[in-house]
């Protein structure tokens, strides 16, 4: 049996390496931000969240759509979505319960108990599915819900339950066992196998002083003769051998679909909570319309960085623009005007997108890319071997191994650790060659030189997004359509520490 939650006709595989470029991802867009409001304290959740958002789902539009049905019955049922996943906790832990050692589990004996306590505790978690199934399944509309209850309901019906625990009962061998065998070399015994039983009625303690005894020859044992115990216990785990193998292999498959199961239900649970905490701020979401990766678009309305405002106790800011068929976004303006936040805000929801996750925007339509890739600006460390721009340099020849067409990258105040000229023009060459190979680009840098000779170039194939600076010097953190200017009006920060009208000459100095 298969959970099926996380893909249409395939296992979830959460355990695959991680992207190349993971770590500066999470740092980049501030992930554990939001890896940590998903789990809410729950290490399982918090693992299963990061390696979800950061595989994503490899460039298929039809899974993501398939996750968003699945994820759209979790928020309107998150009681029952908690309920089951409790359920699936349980079924995962019995294996911790139930654990003789390696030692131990040599011996068909050991195998079979352990694998009795086993099943038996997983038919009985099993029965807790299946009463969440009868209540619940006829709310579910999704593709993937409906299937996994109808498996449930249909699979796992009462017969089969009253069937299995059956079973389970008569490999306790109350009575004893009973085996049978041939005559090996040297009329030594060959061949033993499991015999079963006849079912006995249970007859009051007076008939069974007066039975009469068995025909057949037999022999007793001295309590004391722990040399035919031995014997005795050798041939009955030759006899049983193969019935413990059978049962340690069904409660091995239970106990995988439970660990599955958790493992699926663990990404919906992150969601709901993560869905959550945003109601609580009035903060809207949406379910992004993923695009085929050639159609190359990317346009949203009110889309704003999650992991911001999961640390500020008022909502943040939302930003629109359609960028769709555009090769390249420049985004410049005013410092501490909001272009960081606004570049964060695209790359968390691409992410997010691509894992079948919901968006933080009132819309968001984008092409599915076959990769995200982050160049920021790296503050200068002891841990730096060389200077800021081989660094940087570096950083960019990685990121060249392992683009391919149809990818996504981000830069942020890339190539400023040189004069304006040659960070520019290396810039321009780096961007132009990006382009070529249908790299979709979003750029945010103080390179006037840069940005004022691509908007003299452009085709109508770059998108310039310009921060907003209001009068006083304000910002509105908002973006909009705009030609690049020469200043970024720095001087608006040093009013905002030293005061309007301070001497900045003899301050600076």
């Amino acid at each position: 049996m298969k959970a099926r939650l996380l893909h249409r006709d395939q296992d979830a595989d959460l355990r695959q390496p991680l992207p190349w470029n993971a770590e500066a991802l999470v740092k980049d867009l501030g992930l554990d931000t939001l890896f940590h409001a998903m789990a809410r304290s729950d290490e399982f959740v918090l693992n299963v969240a990061r390696r979800a958002v950061l595989s994503g789902v490899d460039n298929d539009g039809e899974t993501i759509r398939y996750r968003q049905g699945i994820l759209q019955d979790c928020l309107n049922h998150p009681a029952v979505i908690r309920d089951l996943y409790a359920v699936a906790v349980e079924g995962a832990e019995h294996e911790n319960k139930h654990y003789f050692g390696s030692t131990l589990m040599r011996y068909p004996n050991w195998v079979l108990r352990r694998s009795i306590e086993l099943s038996e505790a997983f038919l009985g978690t099993i029965k807790k599915l299946r009463k969440i199934a009868d209540l619940h399944a006829d709310q579910f509309v999704s593709e993937g819900w409906t299937a996994f209850f109808a498996t449930l309901l249909e699979e796992l019906d009462d017969e089969y339950l009253a069937c299995a625990h059956d079973h389970v009962e008569q490999l306790k061998f109350r009575n004893g066992t009973l085996l049978g065998s041939g005559l090996g070399k040297g009329n030594k015994g060959a061949h033993y196998v499991l015999l079963r039983q006849r079912e006995q009625r249970r007859r009051r303690w007076l008939a069974r002083l007066f039975a009469r005894r068995p025909s057949v020859p037999g022999f007793s044992l001295d309590p004391r003769d722990e040399s035919g115990a031995r014997a005795l216990a050798e041939l009955r785990d030759r006899g049983i051998g193969a019935v413990a193998n059978a049962l340690a292999q069904s409660a091995d498959h239970m106990r995988g679909f439970f660990g599955m199961l958790r493992t699926e239900l663990a990404f919906y649970v992150g969601c709901v909570n993560l869905h959550e905490r945003l109601a609580r701020k009035g903060e809207p979401i949406c379910f992004p319309l993923p695009a085929a990766t050639d159609e190359r678009l990317l346009s949203f309305r009110g889309l704003y960085d999650v992991g911001l405002t999961l640390s500020m106790d008022r909502r943040v800011v939302g930003n629109a623009a359609n960028a769709d068929r555009q090769d390249l976004v420049i985004v410049t303006g005013a410092n501490q005007g909001g272009k960081s936040t606004f570049l964060r805000s695209i790359g968390l929801a691409q992410l997010m997108m691509q894992c079948g996750m919901f968006v933080p925007a009132d819309s968001f339509r984008s092409s599915v890319c076959d990769g995200l890739f982050t160049h920021y600006k790296r503050e200068e460390d002891a841990g730096m071997k060389s200077g800021k721009l081989d660094e940087e340099l570096g950083r960019i020849s990685d990121i060249v191994d392992h683009i391919t067409p149809h990818s996504m990258i981000l830069f942020n105040e890339s190539f400023a650790a040189t004069n304006e000229r040659e960070g520019s023009e290396i810039a321009r060459q780096i961007l132009s060659a990006l382009s070529d190979r249908r790299v979709k680009v979003v750029c945010v840098t103080h390179l006037y030189e840069l940005a004022h000779d691509l908007y003299q170039r452009n085709n109508g194939n770059v998108l310039f997004l310009r921060a907003e600076r209001q009068a006083g010097g304000g910002r509105t953190f908002q973006l909009a359509e705009g030609e690049p200017l020469q200043t970024s009006f720095g001087e608006d920060l040093y009013d905002s520490i030293f005061g309007a009208g301070s001497n900045r000459r003899g301050t600076a100095d």
